[in-house]
């Protein structure tokens, strides 16, 4: 059995998340989905909590019908990279591929003797800075996500909250 891995902080968890996993799947029979930061939230960067985050993550998932093939793991940053990967390998079961664009991300579990491959999503413009910042300013996001993460943030209130974090980070 072949099992990928795949990080991120997932804020929100849109389309690009969404595609790139769906294509990983096409790979491996199953996926270590890592929330990553799971101690930030309520911030302009990381507004969301790790438990919303989850959230969003296994409502787009159990929509797909993948959700099955999904280990969704919360796991909290360790703040010195060398002993990053082991600790992401003591959160989450055994894997032997890691899925990541990101040039750190690769070069350290590539030092840690995994195998590191490109994730691939059909909605590479897509990010949540972007997303974060259309929410903030009434532009149009929702388009950027699963349906069932939109609705989700409606339900949170989510605009609402950005738009708060933001006006108190301005205050200090």
């Amino acid at each position: 059995m072949k099992r990928g891995l795949i990080v991120g902080r997932f804020q929100p968890y849109h389309l690009g998340h969404h595609n790139a996993i769906k294509n990983i799947l096409k790979e491996v029979n199953d996926l270590v989905v890592v929330i990553g930061s799971t101690m930030e939230s309520y911030l302009e960067e990381d507004p969301f909590t790790a438990g919303e985050r989850i959230e969003m993550v296994a409502r787009a998932l159990k929509a797909e019908g993948i959700f099955d093939k999904c280990f969704i793991i919360p796991v909290p940053n360790v703040d010195e990279y060398a002993l990053w990967t082991g600790r992401i390998k003591s959160f989450c079961p055994d894997f032997g591929v890691v899925y990541s664009n990101n040039p750190l991300v690769k070069k350290l579990f590539e030092a840690d003797g995994m195998e590191v491959k490109r994730m691939v999503s059909n909605n590479k413009d897509i990010d949540s800075v972007n997303i974060r910042n259309a929410m903030m300013n009434g532009k149009e996001w929702k388009r950027l996500v699963p349906n069932e993460v939109a609705d989700y943030l409606d339900e949170l209130g989510a605009v609402e909250r950005l738009k708060a974090i933001i006006e108190e980070e301005k205050k200090q």
